[in-house]
């Protein structure tokens, strides 16, 4: 089925339909994104070795997906797309409670294909089962958020994008701070 995302300019508004193709092939055009950190009541954060196209086989945060627009002319909002990230990635099919940390955007590029997107930060607690869908990932592992924090700066080129660019987040462009100054994912 041929996904349709939601183009937007750099701070988010809304320009156009596109197919998902066209915001990632050649220069791409900038579009709504998601990436989506799940910790744990023990303080892990949940990470996946993702199978990807362009970034196949290195560490991801939880899950990562783009709003979709739907057939009926609505688009799905933020948690929406998030649930069904959680849903479709792991099998988890709780509501559980979201909090937006704000945005950023990135641009990568990779031969003839390209990541371009105002990515969203979505971060929630659960405790939960857990069953990776082997078509999305390769393996996840819950890992201690200091020692993720440590890693991920250290070891950049392990990580996709997206999660390398999420951990710089402006705490002003959302509800919380994230780990660049404060080193903190649940605002705990």
């Amino acid at each position: 089925m041929r996904q349709i995302i939601l183009a937007v300019d750099d701070k988010g508004n809304f320009l156009e339909y596109i197919p998902k193709e066209a915001g990632h092939t050649g220069k791409g055009k900038r579009h709504l994104a998601i990436a989506v950190l799940i910790y744990n009541s023990k303080g892990e954060v949940l990470l996946q070795r993702r199978k990807h196209q362009i970034f196949d086989n290195i560490w991801d945060i939880t899950g990562a997906t783009h709003p979709l627009h739907r057939k009926d002319g609505s688009s799905e909002s933020l948690e929406e797309a998030t649930w069904r990230c959680l849903d479709v990635e792991y099998g988890i099919k709780e509501k559980i409670p979201l909090k937006n940390l704000g945005f950023f955007n990135y641009f990568k590029d990779y031969g003839d294909f390209c990541e371009n997107e105002h990515c969203f930060l979505m971060i929630g607690e659960y405790d939960g089962e857990v069953n990776l869908n082997p078509a999305m990932g390769y393996e996840y592992k819950w890992l201690n958020k200091d020692e993720f924090l440590k890693d991920i700066v250290q070891n950049p080129q392990n990580y996709t994008p997206w999660a390398v660019a999420s951990m710089d987040l402006d705490p002003s462009a959302g509800s919380g701070s994230i780990l660049s100054d404060g080193r903190s994912i649940d605002n705990k």
